[in-house]
Order: C-alpha cells, then structure tokens, then sequence
C-alpha cells in the first residue's frame, strides 16, 4: 500500500509540475508577431501608419519583415530598410516588457536618406514610445507613437 501512494504522489508531482512550466500561451503575449503602427505628431494628428512582423533573434535584435507603409509619404517612396532591438526585462506569466527601437531608412532617387528612428518600451502587446524623422526638407519631424501586435 505505501508503494502504490508513493507511486501516485510522484506521478501527481509530476503532473503538477508539468503544467507549472507549461507554455501553452507563449506566443500571446511576445514580441513575435505581427503589429500595427500609428505615429502621431507632437498635436496629435497622424504622421504615418505601418504594419510589420517582429520575431526576435539572438541578443537584442529583431528581424522587421513584411514591413509596408500604410499611409503615403514622398519621405519614403522608395525602398526601405528596417532593423529592430528589444531588450527584455521580464517575462512573468507571459507578459512581455522591455526596451525598444526601430530604424527605418530609404534611399531616394536624388541621394537624399531619410532616417525614421523610434524608441520607445513594450508591454504586453503594446509597444509606446517617441520617434524622429530626419532626412530631406519636409522629411523631418518627431513625435509619438503606438504599435499594436495584431491577433
């Protein structure tokens, strides 16, 4: 008798402990994924929108694919390019925060480099911060922003 409740605490044990380190939500609340971006400027009103897919990579870096303006801008009519950091500070329960930035840079036809910069902190499956806009006459400016992972 003392074998077989030793037996069912150490499978009861075992189960529980499974399901303490289960990661059945890991995905709901991590940088990976896609996100929706508004920036405003310093009154409030729009400056740009982007949507893009995050998946974070070694270190601090992330990879930005499928990135695509969703507002028309002549600061970026050409091709772009998109790199990523995030720096984790906690991941307690699933609930992702840390530190953030983003570059975004085209080449236009005449030379000119425009530079969107953004900076800002993740929580959860919302990302704030503030950005700057440095490049050509017209295509510069800063202010706010928030991005939103989707689904």
């Amino acid at each position: 008798m003392k074998q077989y409740l030793g037996i069912v605490m150490l499978l009861s044990l075992c189960i529980a402990t499974a399901g303490c380190g289960s990661s059945s939500n890991s995905n709901s609340n991590n940088i990976n994924g896609s996100w929706t971006a508004n920036l405003t400027n310093p009154d409030g009103s729009p400056a740009f929108s982007f949507t893009t897919n995050f998946t974070q990579q070694s270190g601090t870096s992330i990879s930005v694919t499928n990135f695509k303006f969703t507002t028309a801008s002549p600061c970026f009519s050409g091709d772009t390019t998109e790199t990523g950091t995030f720096g984790l500070s906690g991941n307690f329960s699933g609930n992702v925060a840390g530190t953030f930035g983003m570059n975004v840079a085209t080449m236009l036809s005449d030379g000119t480099n425009n530079q969107l910069s953004l900076q800002g902190a993740v929580s959860g499956n919302t990302i704030t911060g503030t950005w700057a806009l440095t490049g050509a006459s017209g295509c510069d400016g800063k202010g706010a922003f928030t991005i939103n992972k989707m689904g």
